[in-house]
């Protein structure tokens, strides 16, 4: 399976588990819906511009449409907000991410 197909396939997986169709998904990027099946079905990469618009849109890290990191399969609350930790976390530079681990511990301790 090539890498287009996997993230096409992970695409397809996130853009259902969000319940959304592809008209509407490609109208929140700004694509057509040709494009998204074209994507969804492995026959064209997406730009970076566009993945990072997907990930904000569905909610994931970037990675996770590569098969990278978490993956979410249920609609729940502890999920979603787990996910969007992880996206805040992962845009983050070193300095930040040092703060943040010192608030997370500070609130657990």
């Amino acid at each position: 399976m090539s890498l287009a197909e996997i993230f096409g396939a992970n695409l397809r997986h996130h853009r259902k588990a969000k319940r959304l169709t592809q008209d509407q998904l490609a109208e929140m990027v700004e694509l057509s819906s040709e494009m998204i099946s074209k994507i969804e079905r492995g026959i064209a990469a997406p730009s970076f511009t566009t993945i990072e618009k997907l990930s904000e849109v569905l909610e994931l890290p970037e990675g996770a449409f590569f098969g990278i990191g978490l993956v979410v399969t249920a609609d729940n609350t502890r999920t979603r907000q787990l996910s969007r930790i992880q996206i805040l976390l992962s845009r983050m530079n070193e300095e930040q991410l040092a703060r943040a681990t010192k608030l997370l511990s500070a609130l657990i301790d």
